[in-house]
């Protein structure tokens, strides 16, 4: 049986804006889904947690140092956490808060102890073009899938979400379907059941449809919409017609795999929907950096940072692309959007570029974390404004 992930959405930066602890501890460490890879993974974790402890003790008192490292140090002796990780972990921690995340993708070892959480590597996984999700549909069930070019995992529908066709529909479903699970249905071993008389049939696709419309509005209402993401249908070939037609999910593409998860791999089942998403995603970046070179020729984009953070504090950055494996120490006045280079090393001071990111934010700015090689600047950022 497969295990269903709990995976990092977009509400961890209204988590961490409304936590106002200081100090502030950030963790990010490459795990392994699998035995024996997995098993220095908790040992390498101590070594990270121990470089956290050097650099709170360049600051704060013993008695407050073991107070912030007592839930590192539960987690690291919780098996079943290291026995159940995806491609890497991010830890956010200070005062009254401690907060993991399994991630889908390969991050380098960091760790932070600075006065504002470094969240460019999460963010660099959420705003990361190439994730997408993935609906499986039968006429019974539904499941969802999230994945990029690299990694796909089952994930927890939201709570209270009815994802069979018995708890969607309840007492409105009919009698016939109610002793027929299996109709329609997959990996059941047997076929759709027809029923002699015309009139069952229709009641039993009547069934199918209302069960479709209920799905589509649960996915878009608590998935579609929370994670902005591409979706992908992965059904029988007869119910694409179908659901595209009721379908209200504008995230819904055009294009789908024309077979149930459950009758194929994992892994193809990525490598199919990865067939289907490569030229969005390729298309997106190209925009992205045709976007960038039409501003500057009109003198509202450019590279420079005192420039890029002086307009971010005065809320004029409409659109942000910050360099996906870049770091630069220094500190950003909140106000006047002056800029201070320093050393990463320094327990007060934290990544720039992370910083930028989160002050466009929050003025409501695009922030795009894209690979180095697709960078239309040098350094570290680019920036289109508004006015």
């Amino acid at each position: 049986m497969k295990t269903k992930k709990k995976l990092l959405t977009h509400d961890f930066s209204t988590l961490l804006a409304a936590h106002s602890g200081q100090p502030c501890l950030s963790l990010y460490q490459p795990t392994h889904r699998h035995h024996p890879d997995n098993q220095q993974d908790s040992l390498r974790f101590r070594h990270l947690v121990q470089e956290l402890e050097q650099s709170l003790e360049k600051k704060y008192p013993e008695e407050k140092i073991r107070s912030l490292l007592e839930p590192f140090e539960k987690l690291e002796t919780d098996h079943n956490f290291w026995n159940h990780t995806l491609d890497g972990i991010a830890i956010l921690s200070a005062p009254g808060l401690f907060q993991v995340y399994n991630l889908q993708r390969q991050v380098e070892e960091l760790t932070v102890v600075a006065d504002s959480f470094d969240t460019k590597p999460l963010r660099r996984f959420l705003q990361s073009t190439d994730r997408f999700q993935i609906l499986g549909l039968s006429r019974n069930e539904a499941k969802l899938y999230e994945g990029n070019r690299d990694s796909l995992d089952e994930i927890e529908l939201a709570s209270g979400m009815s994802f069979t066709i018995n708890k969607a529909l309840g007492e409105e479903l009919t009698e016939p379907h109610q002793t027929v699970a299996s109709y329609g249905g997959i990996g059941q071993g047997r076929n759709a059941m027809h029923h002699g008389q015309g009139g069952k049939k229709d009641e039993l696709d009547m069934d199918t449809e209302r069960f479709f419309r209920a799905v589509d509005q649960a996915i878009l209402e608590h998935h579609s919409r929370p994670s902005s993401l591409p979706l992908l249908l992965a059904a029988l070939p007869e119910h694409h017609g179908i659901f595209h037609q009721i379908s209200k999910n504008p995230f819904l593409m055009s294009e789908g795999i024309k077979v149930h998860p459950d009758a194929i791999p994992l892994d193809e089942l990525r490598e199919n929907a990865w067939h289907i998403f490569k030229p969005k995603y390729q298309s997106r970046l190209t925009n992205l950096v045709e976007e960038y070179t039409l501003a500057k020729s009109k003198n509202l984009a450019f590279d420079d940072l005192q420039e890029i953070t002086e307009a971010a504090a005065a809320g004029r950055i409409a659109t942000l692309l910050i360099e996906a494996d870049r770091e630069i120490g220094g500190r950003i006045d909140a106000v006047t959007g002056k800029l201070q280079l320093s050393e990463l090393s320094h327990p007060d001071v934290d990544d720039l570029l992370d910083d930028l990111g989160e002050m466009v934010s929050s003025k409501g700015g695009q922030v795009i974390v894209i690979p180095s090689e697709q960078m239309p600047t040098k350094t570290g950022a680019a920036a289109i404004c508004r006015f």
